[in-house]
């Protein structure tokens, strides 16, 4: 067993190509001996964005915090906020945008251990 507090783990930058105001923090993955998933939880501060991507496997949201939206490929936003889930498929490219000027945008992220 293996219980993790957000509070304890150190939020690393996001240096990706694209990605803008966006801190990661991972409270599960395989290094905690997940032999599935792993959970990283990322801080989109206002105004920031994740780079468009896409990977092989779907990866599943929940949005603890904020407001902001889900952008496809064509552009299209889906707004997301506090409680809300998002799937998203295998191979569909999409971004995470933070659209509050205030507050900051938290979700957490499950992909396969493999991912992280």
């Amino acid at each position: 067993m293996n219980v993790t507090n957000l509070k304890h783990l150190e939020k690393l930058e996001m240096t990706l190509e694209g990605a803008k105001n966006v801190a990661k923090q991972v409270p599960i993955s395989k290094d905690h001996g997940s032999p599935n998933f792993s959970l990283r939880v990322f801080t989109i501060s206002p105004n920031g964005h994740t780079p468009f991507h896409s990977h092989p496997f779907e990866h599943l949201n929940y949005i603890i915090e904020g407001e902001g939206v889900i952008v496809s490929e064509s552009g299209e936003e889906r707004p997301v906020g506090k409680g809300d889930f998002a799937l998203i498929l295998p191979d569909e490219k999409h971004r995470y945008k933070n659209t509050s000027p205030t507050n900051a945008f938290v979700m957490i992220c499950a992909v396969p251990k493999e991912y992280e």
